[in-house]
């Protein structure tokens, strides 16, 4: 089968809600919106070369703006609203913010292929190097874990990251 360019919509059970705040130990996450923009802005940039080496992808390219980022925020609010994906700012009591967590349709950050079809969302995530160097990006994995079976109404999440802990 040729699944080159689709993507696979989100699909929730029904009643099912994806809840715009959630915590697990030391790791508390909430839907982005663009109050977040001034600690996304420097926690991007902080970490241009962790999230590559972490999460994979092409972005970020280079050090973001406000101004673009403030448009990005804007559309993460509203595909959070919509239900087309979900983004949130992770946070932690000793540190505060220290990255983003995202919940994506199966096809958007890489090509769908029949093995990802078994899934429900493409599950991502990226924390500053100053939370990855005290052990957050592992508790935010072991969180994500709990997220999956508790919080969030999701089955059968891939975890698209490039590194994985225990891996």
């Amino acid at each position: 089968m040729d699944l080159t360019g689709l993507t696979k919509i989100l699909i929730l059970d029904p009643g099912a809600k994806v809840p715009p705040t959630i915590e697990h130990g030391p790791i508390s996450a909430h839907a982005i919106t663009r109050q977040d923009l001034d600690d996304d802005v420097a926690g991007i940039n902080r970490s241009l070369d962790l999230i590559p080496r972490t999460r994979g992808g092409s972005w970020p390219t280079g050090p973001v703006t406000r101004e673009g980022n403030y448009v990005d925020l804007v559309w993460h609010e509203c595909e959070f609203r919509d239900g087309k994906s979900y983004t949130y700012v992770l946070t932690n009591p000793e540190h505060g913010y220290i990255g983003c967590l995202y919940l994506y349709p199966l096809g958007v950050r890489g090509p769908l292929t029949e093995e990802l079809l078994d899934h429900d969302v493409d599950l991502s995530w990226w924390v500053t190097p100053t939370a990855y160097d005290c052990g957050l990006y592992a508790a935010t994995h072991t969180a994500l874990h709990h997220w999956m079976g508790h919080e969030l109404p999701f089955h059968a999440p891939f975890y698209s990251n490039t590194q994985l802990p225990g891996r």
